[in-house]
């Protein structure tokens, strides 16, 4: 909007002020005096350039965003920490005290959450918390296995299950999607799009799709994936379920379900560019098509064959493939939409050769 009040331009029409007959050249007194100030405007005007994209919801980030969304009552969802059950073996009696630091083999650190002894049997169960926020505490069972100081006493270290939770902050980008959401889908009165705007504020829970009357008058049918677009877990339905049956309207009958993940595997003989690893294009290859699968959930009701093998295309490291296999074969792999079996399509197996 501002692009033309460059410094020079500024300069020019402060300069076109001047009396005729006066030496306004470049090095005369006029010229000193004035290209300070063109130099502050033009600056200025640099800053009411970004002021502008800043103003928008659809062109501003970060804190500015939030000012946006809260004008229509919506607040960015705060990053959460993983939490879960760890099994510790050793002798009774053996005292594991709260804030002890467990470790994965990766290093990602937990905390026991309150003191805990180790019965008669041997074996206790400690609650623990991840230390950082955010999805990187979400590890599989048999992953925490050490402890930070040795303890005296403690023969043995797992988790049966996997630690589960953690959750990263909203992106900007998921958290512009809610507001245009609640902007352009007045929700109003328990319609479907209220249903979808309650689902979504609960921490953990990246999109929902709503069935009414899914078993009757007065049934409402809610299913939602996590923040990444997958199966959700059984806490954050939940908590899901919990926060719809507080502000849903008198009379409503609401069921919280997690869809259903559809593994797509990808098998695929691939042509590598020079100084690439088939480890290296895995997983990148890998990462674009987790975000091609988020992108598409409860949006699109097929995982595109074509779609994939353009993907391939696009991964830094391959340049061609042949003999690609979506789910073992060469069409679209379906996802349902139906109430009764409403599916996610998720990452499987890829094998790159």
């Amino acid at each position: 909007m501002f692009e033309e009040q460059t410094y020079d331009e500024i300069l020019q029409r402060l300069k076109s002020k001047v009396p005729s007959g006066i030496d306004h050249s470049e090095g005369s007194f006029i010229h000193d005096v004035l290209s300070p100030a063109a130099l502050e405007m033009a600056q200025l005007y640099t800053n009411l350039s970004l002021a502008m994209t800043l103003a928008f919801a659809q062109t501003t980030n970060g804190h500015y965003l939030d000012y946006r969304a809260g004008e229509h009552g919506l607040t960015r969802k705060a990053a959460t920490k993983a939490a879960g059950v760890v099994n510790v073996s050793g002798t009774p009696g053996v005292i594991i005290a709260q804030g002890q630091i467990f470790l994965t083999d990766g290093g990602i650190e937990f905390k026991s959450t309150e003191e805990t002894t180790i019965p008669a049997a041997g074996t206790a169960e400690v609650l623990i918390q991840a230390l950082e926020e955010g999805v990187t505490g979400n590890v599989p069972a048999e992953a925490v296995t050490t402890l930070q100081v040795a303890l005296q006493g403690v023969t043995g270290i797992t988790n049966e299950s996997p630690i589960t939770g953690g959750t990263d902050e909203e992106t900007d980008e998921d958290f512009l999607t809610r507001l245009l959401v609640k902007v352009r889908s007045p929700a109003t009165s328990g319609n479907v799009a209220h249903y979808v705007q309650w689902a979504t504020e609960v921490t953990g829970v990246g999109d929902a799709k709503v069935f009414p009357l899914w078993d009757g008058a007065g049934t409402v049918k809610v299913v939602i994936v996590d923040s990444e677009k997958t199966p959700a877990e059984a806490e954050t339905i939940s908590a899901a379920a919990a926060y719809i049956e507080s502000v849903r309207p008198v009379g409503a009958a609401v069921t919280v379900e997690s869809a259903v993940g559809v593994n797509i595997t990808i098998a695929a003989t691939v042509t590598l560019a020079p100084n690439y690893t088939l480890e290296q294009v895995t997983a990148s290859f890998e990462d674009l098509l987790d975000v091609h699968l988020r992108d598409i959930a409860f949006k699109q009701s097929y995982v595109s064959f074509a779609k994939i093998a353009s993907t391939l295309l696009e991964t830094p490291g391959i340049l061609d493939h042949t003999g690609l296999l979506v789910n073992g074969g060469i069409s679209n792999i379906l996802i349902g939409t139906a109430f009764d079996h409403c599916e996610v399509a998720v990452r499987g197996t890829v094998t790159l050769a």
